[in-house]
């Protein structure tokens, strides 16, 4: 029997009622694995949009507010850090389904360790125009304004930036959307921790590198593709499990 879990980590569902099997895995994970843990941390991207918490009375995402909550309600803390595509959830998402928002970046105790906490996109340094995108949808008085539009106009707005960003895919260079190696260094210097965990690149692996001296780790995690990838802190150590949602 595997000891049991203390902290998992998940990112990138990219939730839709255009991925029925992602989500069937994602809800039999929370009726699951994440009922067995302490700790469930959604490091962004959860949903493939998010057009604000007036948007949250719509079936699909009630649905998916009404199980993070039975998880909350059945005793596992569940955190989560606002990705490129949810950055616009808010407080009565967290009010309604009982989780805590978390800055990006954060740092927790786990394994042991301090863990540096992202969603990843920070570190992608050399997309600068998305940077600068990212700038603009994150100021405050953008969001402002953005939220003051109707419902539908918001979604069509976001129908059209989801499209240029495809185009832009298969223009940029797969090296300039991965992250940037000065700014995971400069990461890890400025909080002071050994381990990191991210998503947003779909990248999954384990770097290790050397930082003045320190040997640190950075642990990628993978998206989700009809089963449950993840990181999992238990017994002093993180390992990745291929799929939880048995």
């Amino acid at each position: 029997m595997n000891p049991p879990i203390d902290d998992i980590f998940i990112a990138d569902l990219h939730l839709s009622a255009e991925t029925p099997d992602t989500v069937r895995a994602f809800f039999a994970f929370l009726a699951g694995a994440a009922t067995t843990a302490q700790r469930l941390f959604i490091l962004g991207d959860l949903f493939e949009y998010w057009a604000g918490d007036d948007d949250i009375d719509t079936p699909f995402n009630t649905g998916v507010c009404e199980r993070l909550r039975t998880l909350v309600d059945h005793g596992t803390e569940v955190a989560f850090m606002a990705g490129n595509r949810d950055f616009l959830i808010g407080q009565r998402f967290s009010d309604v389904t009982g989780i805590r928002l978390l800055n990006d970046p954060t740092v927790i105790e786990t394994a042991g360790h301090r863990v540096l906490l992202l969603h990843g996109d920070t570190l992608c340094t050399d997309d600068h125009a998305y940077q600068d995108f990212r700038a603009q949808v994150r100021n405050p008085v953008w969001q402002k304004a953005f939220l003051a539009k109707p419902l539908s106009e918001r979604k069509a707005i976001i129908a059209q930036v989801r499209e240029h960003s495809e185009a832009a895919k298969q223009v940029n260079a797969m090296e300039i959307m991965d992250v940037n190696e000065d700014a995971v260094r400069a990461a890890f210097l400025a909080h002071d921790c050994e381990h990191m965990i991210h998503g947003h690149t779909h990248r999954p692996a384990t770097h290790a590198m050397t930082i003045n001296g320190t040997a640190c780790e950075r642990w990628v995690l993978a998206d989700w593709h009809g089963n449950a990838p993840c990181i999992v802190s238990r017994s002093g150590a993180l390992s990745r499990a291929a799929d939880l949602s048995d």
